[in-house]
């Protein structure tokens, strides 16, 4: 709902004339003015409002002899080291020790192994864990409790899981006054709004997307008909995930830069507002109406992973690869199953 300034604005539009094709392109150069006038840096909040980090608290993990133990790994990072014992055994005295680990499919992971390396102690520890590499890992330990007891064994099993960051991101939405809504000169302040948008947050790694646009001819309160444009549009880190992140600073993660991007697309938004209040010559034809900025946090995960807390509620807020037999096709939150008519192997069923 805009201000009561804003309201005056609106039912004033409808008295005037359609204006001209200069007056139509001064909001283009007016809009070009506040980048110029946007500070190089705006005070922000730093804060994580979804976050994604592990319940973990330590770099080693150690197995159960009850049942398999679950282990998270960011993809394309290192691993933790995964012991070859259990928490009891990791305390205690063990005689000629001896490891032997097999992957996913049963098979032996060497010393020379060039994706995973074991220690002489026997852990396990990927350099940078790919998506294929998830699976149930079994561990065999064969001990002396003492040199005078006889050779023990023990089966250890970890169910490995790649996760990512969560894609997350703020959608706005904002309205224009506009010219007809057939009008090229909609178009051109479309585009040209996407630009001064782009090159705000383009310091900041982010980038605009537009979502929807268009133009509907709306019937004022106790006015006339007018017409405006809807615009949808979102905000994004540009990572790419791969390979180690060049900024391990806080300032460097994607929730801080998309703080500080969201804070001067609201400041670009309320200079509009104030360039317009000083003008002293009527109102160009496309111009923003204050009060219509509305904006929403969005998080999803890519596809092929979900968020299922009850499934891993060591990582609640991770987006984990689909077990198999579930699948997520497209941006959404959570693994789904897949159904009868799936057929096996396809890729939206893993």
């Amino acid at each position: 709902e805009a201000s009561a300034p804003g309201r005056a604005r609106r039912r004033w539009r409808g008295a005037r004339n359609a204006g001209s094709p200069l007056a139509r392109a001064a909001v283009i150069l007016f809009l070009s003015a506040f980048l110029v006038r946007a500070p190089e840096s705006v005070g922000y909040l730093v804060r994580l409002p979804r976050g994604f980090r592990l319940s973990q608290d330590s770099s080693k993990i150690v197995g159960s002899a009850s049942s398999p133990v679950k282990v998270y790994v960011m993809l394309h990072q290192r691993s933790p080291h995964v012991l070859c014992v259990t928490q009891r055994l990791r305390n205690a005295e063990l005689i000629d020790p001896s490891f032997q680990w097999h992957g996913p499919k049963g098979k032996i992971i060497s010393v020379e192994n060039s994706t995973a390396q074991i220690t002489s102690t026997g852990s396990l520890i990927f350099q940078n864990f790919e998506e294929s590499m998830s699976g149930v890992y079994t561990c065999f330990l064969e001990y002396k409790p003492t040199v005078e007891e006889i050779v023990k064994n023990l089966q250890l099993k970890y169910v490995m899981y790649a996760y990512r960051e969560p894609h997350y991101f703020y959608q706005f939405t904002a309205r224009y006054h506009a010219a007809p809504c057939n009008s090229i000169y909609n178009i051109s302040f479309e585009k040209k709004l996407l630009q001064i948008l782009s090159k705000l947050v383009l310091d900041l790694s982010c980038e605009i997307s537009l979502l929807k646009s268009e133009c509907h001819r709306v019937k004022m309160q106790r006015a006339g008909l007018q017409n405006e444009l809807f615009f949808t549009f979102s905000v994004s880190s540009l990572d790419t995930e791969k390979g180690p992140k060049p900024c391990t600073d806080r300032n460097c993660e994607a929730s801080s830069r998309l703080t500080k991007a969201k804070n001067l697309i609201e400041r670009f938004f309320n200079q509009q507002v104030e360039v317009l209040g000083r003008r002293a010559e009527p109102l160009p034809e496309i111009y923003y109406i204050e009060g219509t900025l509305q904006m929403v946090w969005i998080n999803r995960c890519f596809p092929g992973y979900g968020i299922n807390v009850l499934q891993h509620p060591k990582c609640p807020e991770c987006c984990v690869i689909c077990s198999p037999g579930s699948y997520n096709p497209r941006d959404g939150i959570h693994c789904l199953q897949c159904n009868s008519s799936m057929m096996y192997g396809a890729k939206a069923c893993i």
